[in-house]
């Protein structure tokens, strides 16, 4: 892949849920602009497909749980010892879950906190652990939702989910800028993804995304991509501890309707 940019050259970045949507376009982007990319996912075959779509010179990936602590310190590990550091982390290892709360599951909801909070937690942990023992600093980026801001009926564990998670980047960026580490957020609208795919397959259900947006169109995986771009590079050498709409305007105005899903 040929570089746009040489704003991240030499910088070694990892992205958690890089096989796939989101992640791997942030990945392609990253490695764009210089960076060498680390993929982190559960399916390894996935993973080296991604791989050979941004191209081995410039990416590599690792297999890994971000919902076990352990795995996380190890795949961290891995890369210090493999790359020598770490300059950049991007969290978007995340799941989706549907339900009303009267009928919530135990499982589901630990499972999407487990996920989409916990994973967040460990990840943004160990990647700034390496960015400390480094002495050099570094920038992390989370990507959340507009289901952390605007409720979505029936999508109650996501919305907390992701509520929590631009809590904790506050916090994170609150205790770490003295380290010289940087934490941010992105919160996406709608983007047709594998984990969006029955909100956007569903014609009534996109449609009201849309009439939602003052920009009316939904979203590509390289919108949110280009943001992560400046929040991790040094364009954004004074920003901490923000989370950037990234949603076609969509925050302006109200939650979908989720219930159309549900026939409500």
């Amino acid at each position: 892949m040929s570089k746009s940019s040489g704003d991240l050259v030499d910088r070694v970045a990892l992205v958690t849920g890089g096989g796939s949507g989101i992640g791997l376009a942030i990945g392609r982007a990253l490695a764009a602009a210089g960076a060498h990319v680390v993929l982190l996912g559960r399916d390894a075959q996935k993973l080296e497909r991604a791989v050979a779509e941004i191209g081995a010179e410039t990416a590599s990936s690792v297999a890994a749980d971000v919902g076990e602590e352990e795995e996380v310190r190890r795949a961290v590990g891995e890369i210090e010892s493999r790359l020598g550091r770490l300059d950049i982390g991007v969290n978007a290892a995340g799941m989706g879950s549907g339900g009303s709360i009267l009928e919530q599951r135990r499982e589901d909801w630990s499972a999407t906190l487990r996920t989409n909070l916990d994973g967040a937690m460990y990840s943004v942990k160990h990647e700034a652990a390496a960015m400390v023992r480094a002495s050099r600093g570094g920038a992390i980026v989370n990507i959340s939702s507009i289901a952390g801001v605007l409720t979505h009926r029936f999508m109650s564990a996501y919305c907390v989910s992701k509520a929590a998670l631009e809590m904790l980047t506050r916090c994170a960026a609150d205790e770490l800028g003295a380290e010289r580490v940087r934490v941010n957020a992105v919160r996406p609208g709608l983007v047709p993804t594998g984990l969006a795919e029955p909100l956007v397959e569903h014609e009534p259900m996109r449609e009201d995304y849309l009439a939602r947006m003052p920009l009316r169109r939904l979203g590509r995986p390289e919108d949110v991509a280009q943001a992560v771009l400046f929040l991790v590079s040094d364009r954004s050498a004074w920003i901490t501890g923000q989370v950037f709409g990234v949603d076609g305007g969509h925050t302006l105005r109200g939650g979908p309707n989720i219930g159309l899903l549900f026939g409500e």
